[in-house]
């Protein structure tokens, strides 16, 4: 039996899911997005088979419906709905990355002909976009899936079956739990690095030296707060409760650390920064998290003309993709630092086997 899926906002998760699925010769995959050329990237690379600038129109046949929109364009999306006409038995699911207060929304906006099911794939990349989908880009992801207490369990089992071609791990996860996780691992410390960053940048309006220094591993690690304004306002405000509360717990966590440092206890110091340590590197490298990957490689190069050609004609040649280059310092005589971005993990691995082939010294920012 042939399955309809509808893609609400065809970008790069909703891209990268269609072309997941459409793996599937059963399904068909119908892309919904306010932006016509966003629809006409979509068909040309064969994210989607058929799409519309009309709602209706991309939801009509639809069995199932993934709302894959900002925070703020979900509820929007969900207040349309109960307007249209829908198939009977239709599963809707959204990506956002709160589910407590869209799942109580959805349980008010929705027929009860319509199942909702909240959804957050843990996926993602620094890239946006249509042309930046991949089926590959949810494979051994985290997938959780957040159903409230009266979802019919088979209905749940099918859009898990419907998952499964997205190679994703599919958990499933209490609304309330997965808003406090993912609020500790990934929603507060976009609001850490946002602020550190703004407070340097305060530091360097009196001394410039703050910006001309706050490169390589600064950069590093607040990489985060590059992200979209408007979209972590959004995830802030639904999320609220949760980075309340773990604002408190950090901000204790800062106060008795620098007690230690007032009061010059070194022995506690150096315990403070062993136990975070300990568990950092205890944390699983090669498993997708809440927040994206960074696929770099890092590659020391003679400053000879030619050397990054060189580089990149050796990946290519291998067909290895790589998304972005930075020279990260170059100065006459002395080695550069060369930052190569891959697609993937597996990208990264390839590369970095090739490149350690033919001499270079190549080492990752662990």
């Amino acid at each position: 039996m042939n399955t309809t899926i509808a893609i609400i906002g065809v970008g790069l998760i909703g891209g990268s899911i269609a072309l997941s699925l459409r793996q599937d010769p059963q399904v068909r995959v119908v892309g919904f997005d306010v932006r016509q050329e966003c629809l006409d990237k979509a068909l040309t690379s064969g994210v989607i088979h058929a799409g519309t600038t009309d709602l209706q129109t991309a939801v009509r046949e639809a069995n199932v419906i993934f709302i894959a929109a900002p925070v703020e364009q979900i509820y929007a999306t969900l207040d349309r709905l109960p307007a249209l006409s829908l198939q009977p038995g239709v599963i809707v699911t959204d990506v956002g990355s709160t589910k407590s207060g869209i799942i109580r929304y959805a349980r008010e906006k929705m027929p009860k002909a319509v199942t909702f099911i909240g959804g957050h794939p843990m996926a993602g990349s620094h890239k946006s976009g249509v042309e930046a989908a991949s089926d590959r880009l949810f494979e051994n992801a985290y997938y959780v899936l957040t159903p409230a207490s009266d979802v019919p369990e088979d209905q749940l089992e099918r859009l898990v079956s419907i998952l499964s071609l997205t190679r994703a791990n599919v958990i499933r996860m209490d609304p309330d739990e997965h808003d406090q996780v993912v609020g500790s691992v990934s929603h507060f410390p976009h609001i850490l690095a946002s602020a550190l960053v703004n407070v340097v940048a305060g530091y360097d309006e009196r001394n410039p030296w703050h910006h001309r220094l706050a490169a390589g591993g600064f950069r590093d690690i607040t990489r985060i707060a590059s992200s979209n304004p408007r979209m972590w306002r959004d995830v802030l405000l639904n999320n609220r409760e949760h980075l309340l509360r773990i604002a408190e717990d950090w901000s204790k966590a800062l106060e008795d650390v620098m007690a230690l440092v007032k009061e010059g206890e070194a022995e506690q110091i150096e315990h403070f920064f062993r136990t975070a340590r300990d568990f950092r590197d205890g944390l699983p490298e090669r498993k997708k998290g809440a927040m994206p990957p960074l696929y770099d490689l890092y590659i020391d190069i003679p400053d000879h003309p030619g050397e990054i050609g060189r580089i990149t004609t050796l990946l290519g040649a291998k067909n290895i993709n790589i998304t972005n280059l930075q020279i990260r310092e170059t100065r006459e005589d002395i080695l550069g630092v060369l930052r190569i971005t891959f697609r993937s993990q597996l990208e990264l691995e390839k590369g970095e086997e090739l490149l350690r082939y033919f001499g270079y010294n190549v080492y990752r920012r662990e």
